[in-house]
C-alpha cells in the first residue's frame, strides 16, 4: 500500500463553494474513487486556497487511469475546473520524505538484529 499526497492549488474567491462541493460529493463520484482504488482519500485547505490531498492506494498510476477511465469522473474533472488556478494542470505531486512507522519499524528492526548478534557473540562456543 502507497501513502499519496499531491496539492491542488484552488482560486482563492472560489474555495469557499469549492469546500461546500466536498462536503457533499456525489455518491457516483465517491462510488468510483472507491471502485478505481482510492483508500483513506481526505483533502485539507489552509483557507487560502492551497489544499492538500492524502489517500492510500495499491497503484496510483493504476487508480488515476481506472478513475479517468469512468463517465462519472470526467464530468466532475469539468465541473471543477473553473475553480483551480490552473485547470491544465490542478495537481502536484509531493515526494514522501519521513513517515514515523517506517522509520519506528526500521529502528526496531536494527536494535533486534544488533541485540540478536551481540547475544550469539556472547554465547560460548561448544
Amino acid at each position: 500500500m502507497h501513502r499519496i499526497c499531491f496539492l491542488l492549488r484552488v482560486k482563492p474567491e472560489r474555495l469557499a463553494e469549492y469546500e461546500t462541493i466536498h462536503a457533499a460529493v456525489w455518491p457516483e463520484m465517491l462510488e468510483a474513487l472507491k471502485a478505481t482504488g482510492w483508500k483513506d482519500y481526505s483533502l485539507f485547505s489552509d483557507g487560502r486556497g492551497l489544499v492538500v490531498g492524502c489517500l492510500q492506494t495499491d497503484d496510483f498510476d493504476a487508480a488515476r487511469r481506472a478513475m479517468s477511465a469512468t463517465d462519472v469522473d470526467a464530468r466532475w474533472q469539468a465541473s471543477m475546473a473553473p475553480f483551480f488556478v490552473d485547470p491544465q494542470n490542478p495537481t502536484e505531486q509531493l515526494t514522501p520524505i519521513f513517515h514515523l512507522e517506517s522509520q519506528l519499524e526500521s529502528a526496531s528492526a536494527s536494535a533486534s538484529a544488533s541485540a540478536s548478534a551481540s547475544a550469539s557473540k556472547e554465547t560460548p562456543a561448544s
